[in-house]
């Protein structure tokens, strides 16, 4: 009987022990899926804490949520998405130069444009540059243009950017130009029945690839 006792005893203490456990390690958290914000103590700390993962690996997901009550009163207004646009470059490039018959791939990432300009030994130049350009669409997000061309003497054009900004001077002008050269290369299939090859819209009258096409036939 006293070694039942014990037993209870201790089963008691281990189950105790463990509620405090789970508290301590945030089992008491708020119910997010309440849809109460009021009942959230700490938003602030909880939905930009908790789950942060502040080792920033390339294996972690990502996870945020958040609600009206959690932004008041925060100053977001400098809290803005940027893009890495060299590292978006040389993931375009890599997968590019991994499709069939792609020597070599030079890609520039501008704010609203991808220009790819390979090296290939297809016989099928239009299925090509619709996989590359594809490529390069599977990476960045989707209001951006794609411009591709098989002309490997257009390489260092785009390389002349590098060193250039979205604001540099004339830079806009410059790769219209640029564009207006590739597009003399097939740019693939169209992208959907809304959009065209490089993914503009058709018949939006800010598509300027008709422009640039326009300037193109009569160059």
């Amino acid at each position: 009987m006293k070694k039942i006792i014990i037993t209870v005893g201790l089963s008691s203490i281990i189950a105790l022990t463990g509620c405090s456990n789970d508290k301590d390690q945030g089992m008491d958290r708020p119910n997010i899926n309440a849809g109460n914000p009021k009942n959230v103590n700490n938003p602030t700390q909880y939905y930009d804490e908790d789950y942060r993962n502040h080792d920033n690996k390339s294996d972690n997901f990502g996870f945020t949520r958040t609600n009206k009550t959690t932004i008041k009163g925060r100053n977001i207004s400098n809290k803005t998405a940027t893009i890495d646009r060299e590292q978006l470059a040389d993931i375009i490039s890599t997968l590019s130069v991994q499709l069939p018959n792609v020597n070599d791939a030079a890609t520039l990432v501008t704010d609203e444009e991808v220009l790819v300009v390979y090296d290939t030994n297809t016989k099928d130049r239009t299925d090509t540059a619709d996989q590359v350009k594809r490529t390069a669409m599977s990476i960045v997000p989707r209001y951006y243009h794609v411009y591709v061309s098989d002309d490997p003497t257009l390489a260092q054009d785009i390389e002349n950017f590098a060193t250039l900004q979205s604001d540099s001077k004339g830079v806009d002008h410059t790769i219209e130009e640029t564009i207006k050269s590739m597009l003399k290369s097939p740019q693939g299939y169209k992208m959907s029945d809304v959009e065209n090859e490089n993914g503009e819209m058709i018949n939006d009258k800010r598509d300027h690839h008709d422009n640039i096409q326009q300037k193109t036939d009569n160059f």
